[in-house]
């Protein structure tokens, strides 16, 4: 009934000439926005048990808990989160046509020693009031979080500022991400060239490319997001680096035969540690050689 931006008549004059009262649009509005995180966290749970649910079956989903909502409404929801059915790769970030792809170099390839492969990706948090983004960078071989950032918005500074805060920890062999546009961005990728780190992307489709960051995820949700509601990113921020740093340093994992991220992660520097101590004993053992020899010759 009432066209914003119309050519000719402001939303004011539209309510006038209908009788409507103004700040009755706002309060409609505000219950649209309330309803819509609403959807929108459903859809999101409802993503993470049946990744492969396309706007069809998750509107027959939402009509099935007692929402009145059509197709068109939840697929505008599935591309405000970034998501689509796992059959085209849930897409929290979009390939941009002037960026370079790059293969994807996992492929029958042996992972097993930290820094050897770095994985990223972003996921949708719901909040209370609004939503984030979170874009993490782990470690493929100990599942160990190397960085996070969160953002209101999915642009490429906060995908950059947490790989360089990763790359300031370590230096891994190959990096993994999808093709979204932040990744395949220039100012992402100079980064990794300048580091000399070979650059490698999920195929086209290919949901299980990144499978253990998309696990991370599900963890993150279930154990943390859907048990609160934050009431803004200050709040969000504190409490998922508290839930963090309990993933890192005490979650134990049945797969790396219940050790933490931390104590996996940390073998490279155990074996590094343990090559300089045999590289030192070496050389002792050789000046105490030498010095028997000079002994002898004196003697």
């Amino acid at each position: 009934m009432i066209e914003h931006g119309h050519k000719k008549l402001s939303v004011r004059r539209q309510c006038e000439i209908l009788d409507i009262n103004r700040s009755s649009l706002f309060y409609k509005k505000a219950d649209e926005d309330a309803q819509d995180l609403e959807l929108m966290t459903l859809i999101d749970k409802q993503y993470l048990k049946t990744p492969f649910f396309g706007s069809r079956r998750m509107t027959d989903h939402l009509r099935k808990k007692g929402f009145l909502v059509n197709r068109k409404r939840v697929q505008r929801l599935m591309r405000r989160m970034g998501i689509e059915a796992i059959y085209t790769k849930p897409r929290t970030s979009k390939p941009s046509k002037e960026n370079k792809l790059y293969p994807y170099l996992l492929r029958d390839l042996t992972i097993d020693k930290p820094d050897q492969v770095w994985c990223s990706d972003i996921t949708y948090l719901p909040m209370r009031k609004g939503f984030l983004y979170l874009v993490a960078v782990m470690d493929w071989h100990s599942r160990y979080i190397v960085s996070w950032r969160l953002s209101n918005s999915m642009d490429t500074s906060f995908c950059t500022e947490a790989l360089e805060d990763a790359l300031a920890q370590g230096t891994p062999g190959i990096f993994n991400t999808d093709q979204g546009s932040q990744y395949t961005s220039s100012d992402f990728t100079k980064i990794l060239k300048q580091k000399e780190v070979a650059i490698s992307m999920d195929g086209k489709g290919r949901y299980l490319d990144n499978i253990f960051i998309e696990r991370l995820w599900r963890s993150l949700k279930y154990e943390e997001v859907y048990l609160k509601a934050y009431e803004d990113i200050k709040e969000a921020r504190v409490s998922i680096a508290e839930w963090i740093r309990f993933y890192n340093f005490e979650r134990p994992h049945q797969s790396l035969n219940y050790s933490t991220p931390w104590e996996v992660y940390q073998e490279i520097q155990k074996e590094g540690q343990k090559d300089i101590d045999q590289a030192v004993s070496y050389v002792v053992s050789i000046e105490q050689d030498t010095t028997d020899a000079e002994t002898i010759l004196v003697n």
